[in-house]
């Protein structure tokens, strides 16, 4: 599979059964999440999506180990409450296995937002970047990365177009969104960059 420029490879307990997302050009895909536990202990809960002919002749259970290889996607959601930016794993490859938790993420893409630099209460060195992600058939996916540290102080300084390569996690975590009619709990999904290295294009 073509995957240089945006790869992941997840192995984890799979949270719920599948369960019907969506049809497009006459195939029909699934929805469901993989719980993928950290070194710390904490849990990623990560949602998959994969086509019914992956499903097929696999016999499933909640809390079933799995190891998914694929993409990461995202989408822009528009509702009342204004856009969202939707991040899953598109699924090109799942199986049962009994391996222990992985969660590798390798991406080529383009800097597309002046990347945001701060530092936490404690101190820490933190960097916020929006990374474009091209796949076929001209569509591109935006992914939100965050990288730390003396990472997180070289990347600042490049400009948007710089071209990165990231290797490193895809997270979740839950926060509350205040709205009009009051709070809302949300989940958001990022990238937390291990390593990033600017690639020959953008030098």
């Amino acid at each position: 599979m073509d995957n240089t420029a945006n790869r992941i490879e997840l192995c984890g307990q799979l949270g719920a059964m599948p369960e019907y997302s969506h049809e497009n050009h006459g195939r029909k895909f699934y929805r469901f999440p993989l719980e993928v536990e950290r070194l710390s202990g904490t849990t990623d809960t990560l949602q998959i999506i994969v086509g019914e002919v992956l499903l097929n002749g696999l016999d499933l259970a909640v809390g079933d180990t799995m190891y998914v290889d694929g993409q990461i996607r995202s989408f822009n959601s528009r509702n009342e409450s204004g856009r969202k930016l939707i991040i899953s794993v598109f699924a090109q490859f799942i199986q049962l296995c009994d391996s222990e938790p992985e969660n590798l993420v390798v991406l080529t893409g383009t800097i597309c937002r002046e990347p945001t630099f701060r530092r936490t209460p404690l101190g820490r060195e933190i960097c916020d970047i929006m990374l474009a992600v091209n796949r076929h058939y001209r569509r591109t996916d935006y992914l939100p990365c965050i990288l730390w540290g003396r990472t997180a102080q070289e990347i600042s300084g490049y400009p948007t177009g710089t071209v990165l390569q990231i290797t490193g996690r895809l997270q979740s975590r839950t926060y509350t969104k205040q709205l009009d009619s009051g709070s809302e709990q949300r989940t958001a999904y990022e990238i937390s960059a291990i390593r990033a290295e600017i690639q020959p294009e953008s030098v």
